[in-house]
This record gives structure tokens, C-alpha cells and sequence, in this order.
């Protein structure tokens, strides 16, 4: 038996320590957690640094930023587990409660989905997440990161490993994979009777490859193609804001604008303005510019590299950023539906009813007015800290919080009822 299939039989057995615990248990160990990784936050940057010194290199300066920590970021995620711990406790509560005709009295309450796994990337900090949300939410949790993250994950865990051993709760309950082979991931798609759902948290590539091959239940957290339109009717200060800080201010996420939805009434006012803002002031301020991929009509008002057909349809997760001018809120809308990935989308105006219309029409799991795409997030949402952002329909959809980790049961109660 493979050490993976070790970690699965060692997580089952244990499961029942978390999916059982009571709400203070569970509290005392996400506070034992973040204390942990304060107290071992030097083994973890060195284990980080190993991690940095590997990758450098073979990724870019964006992917290097996802996979870095620093003394800030990690109480930072300290921080995070401690929110989780102050949240309400989603298992135990009653959804519905009903008596039937014949006396029956049903109950349907929230309960834990069991034992989760996660596949990730370079996320080092989404080790931390996952185990909170999980742990708070009573389900033991499979972790298997990328290896260019590996040593930084496995120092995280251990130190919630060493917290779990305080408690009531089995530090088995929380298992980082020690292979980071892919022969790992499709183990988990295949480990049906050892996960009870899966969720993908990366790229394209890995999410599809989940998704088609996963025997296990999946939760599909989705890429993000995220779109700003600027409505004819655009408060342009607003608009130039809005774009800067959705392009820039964390370009590497899924929550990053990627194209930029311009209406041909602003077009000769915006872009020369938002080129200004987003290349020519970051080029004064040493800073990495952004590079405009521009449709024709785009490209006859400002500099930059006419789109190709693929551009559009692509997460660039760099300083890169689709143009497109259209002539109606109608071709903005339509234009999203196409190359969408229904993760987040905006529009900025000061016309309600353009917004009434942009809001009714675009079907992705977050649609704003007004503000930036950057919002879309477990802790800005007051949820603590996410799961991932699911684009999916079914369960769950957008920041995946506590509740989105729990699923519901029925409890019938009788007095000796039996169906004729």
C-alpha cells in the first residue's frame, strides 16, 4: 500500500475526533493553531525560503510573490484562523423542522461533510486556510500542495499537528500528502470511501483535470476571467480607481481584473487616462507596467499590442490586460457571457438601471457595481477566510465559507409509527 493510501486509512480513522466535536473543542484548537504558528514562524520562513531558493527561476515574479511568506503574512495567517474561531459554528443548526400528519417530527440539520480534500498550488497560505475552515467546520481535511510549496506547507502543518496534540482532537485530522507527484492527485480523484468531496484550488490545467477524472464528489472553484465595464454613463475618476486597483494591486489572484469593457461614448476620455495610470505613471515609478493587449478600435486611441484570438479567453494572472471598446451595455454583456468564467464581474455607472440591467444578466457568482473585483473573498465577505471561490451552481457558489463545508442530514423522531 502506497503512503498516500496510508494517509487516507490513518485520516478515516481519526475522522470522527473533529466530525464530533463540540464547538469549544473546536475553538481551543484553532486558537492552539494560530498560537502554534506565531510561536514556529521561523521554521516556517526557513522552510519558505528553501521553497523560494527552488523556485526561482522557473516562475515568474507574480508566482513567486503567491508562494512567499514573510513574519507579516504568516501572524497574518495566524490572524485569519483566529476570525475563524469567533465565527458561529455552522454544525447542529436546524435548517427545517417539521410535524407530519402521522406525528413524525423532522429535523434537518446541518452537519459536517466528513473528511475534505484539497488539491493546491504555490499557495503556501492556503495550507493554513483550508485546515481552519475545515477543522471549524468539523470535517477532517487531505492536503496536497504543489512541490514548490512543499516545504513551506510541511512546516505549517507540523505546527498545527503540534497544536492538535494539546487537544481533544487528533492531530491525524489534518494530513499534508508527502508525495507531490501527480500520481498523488489522481489518487484523491479515485480515493472514493476515504474523501467525501474534492476541491480544486489552482489553474486551469488542474481544475479541468479534477473535474473530468474525479470518481469523488467535486466542488469546482473556477479560474477567473474577470471583467470591468465602463458604462457610457461612468463616473471616469471612479472608473480609473476601480481598474487600477483590479489589475494591480494583486495581479497573481482570481479575482484580478483580465479585460477591461470600455463604451465607445468614454473610450477617447478613458484609455489614454487609464494608459497613463496603469503604464506610463508605473513606468515613473519603477514599478512593472501593464501590458494592454487591445482590440482594433482600442488600439487606434492608445499604444499597445493588438489582442490575439486567444486573449480574451485567458488568465493571465501577470501585469496583462485585455482591451476591448464596445459600441452598447448590450455588447458588454454579451461579450462577458462568451469568454466569462463566471467568477467576477463589474460594471461602473451612474445609471441605476444600466446596473439593474448588467446584474440581472450576468450570471457569475460575484457581479458588482461600482467597486472592485478585488472584494471577492472569504475574508472580505466576513467569512473569515474562504475554501476557495466556487463557479458552480450546485451547493456552493462564490467564497466558500463554513457553511459551503457542511452539508445536512434529516432526524426523524417518532413513537412508534409504522407505514401502512
Amino acid at each position: 500500500m502506497s503512503e498516500t493510501q496510508e494517509q487516507f486509512k490513518r485520516v478515516q480513522a481519526v475522522k470522527r475526533s473533529i466530525n464530533t466535536a463540540s464547538e469549544e473543542e473546536k475553538n481551543q484548537a484553532l486558537l492552539a493553531i494560530a498560537d502554534a504558528l506565531e510561536a514556529q514562524v521561523e521554521d516556517i520562513l526557513v522552510a519558505n525560503a528553501q521553497d523560494m531558493a527552488l523556485a526561482r527561476g522557473h516562475i515568474s515574479e507574480v508566482m513567486l510573490d503567491r508562494l512567499y511568506l514573510d513574519h507579516e503574512r504568516v501572524i497574518s495567517m495566524a490572524a485569519g484562523i483566529r476570525q475563524v474561531a469567533q465565527l458561529p459554528d455552522p454544525v447542529g443548526e436546524i435548517l427545517d423542522e417539521t410535524t407530519l400528519d402521522n406525528g413524525l417530527v423532522l429535523t434537518k440539520c446541518r452537519v459536517a461533510m466528513g473528511v475534505v480534500g484539497i488539491i493546491y498550488e504555490s499557495r503556501p497560505n492556503v495550507t493554513s486556510d483550508a485546515a481552519a475552515l475545515a477543522l471549524k467546520s468539523g470535517n477532517a481535511v487531505v492536503l496536497r500542495t504543489g512541490k514548490d510549496a512543499y516545504q513551506s506547507a510541511f512546516a505549517i502543518v507540523r505546527a498545527i499537528q503540534s497544536a492538535l496534540a494539546q487537544t481533544a482532537i487528533s492531530p491525524e485530522v489534518v494530513q499534508l500528502l508527502s508525495d507531490t507527484s501527480r500520481e498523488s492527485s489522481y489518487a484523491m480523484m479515485r480515493a472514493k470511501g476515504y474523501l467525501d468531496v474534492l476541491i480544486p484550488r489552482g489553474g486551469a490545467g488542474l481544475i479541468q483535470a479534477v473535474v473530468e477524472n474525479a470518481l469523488v464528489p467535486v466542488i469546482e472553484t473556477g479560474t477567473g476571467i474577470v471583467h470591468v465595464y465602463i458604462d457610457e454613463q461612468a463616473d471616469l475618476d471612479k472608473a480609473l480607481a476601480i481598474v487600477a486597483n483590479a489589475k494591480t494591486s494583486r495581479p497573481s489572484v482570481c479575482n484580478a481584473m483580465e479585460v477591461l469593457l470600455v463604451h465607445e461614448a468614454v473610450a477617447e476620455a478613458f484609455l489614454p487616462a487609464i494608459y497613463q495610470r496603469l503604464v506610463s505613471q508605473r513606468q515613473a515609478q519603477g514599478l512593472e507596467p501593464v501590458r494592454l493587449k487591445c482590440d482594433a478600435k482600442a488600439q487606434a486611441i492608445i499604444p499597445g499590442q493588438l489582442a490575439g484570438p486567444d486573449d480574451f479567453d485567458t488568465e493571465f494572472l501577470d501585469y496583462v490586460l485585455a482591451v476591448k471598446v464596445v459600441s452598447s451595455l448590450q455588447e458588454a454583456i454579451d461579450h462577458i457571457e462568451q469568454h466569462s468564467t463566471h467568477h467576477s464581474d463589474a460594471i461602473v455607472t451612474e445609471d441605476k438601471a444600466h446596473a439593474a440591467i448588467f446584474t440581472r444578466q450576468v450570471d457569475s457568482a460575484a457581479v458588482y457595481v461600482n467597486a472592485s473585483t478585488r472584494f471577492t473573498d472569504g475574508g472580505q465577505f466576513g467569512l473569515g477566510c474562504e475554501m476557495g471561490i466556487s463557479t458552480q451552481k450546485l451547493h456552493a457558489r462564490g467564497p466558500m465559507g463554513l457553511k459551503e463545508m457542511t452539508t445536512y442530514k434529516y432526524i426523524i423522531q417518532g413513537n412508534g409509527q409504522i407505514r401502512e
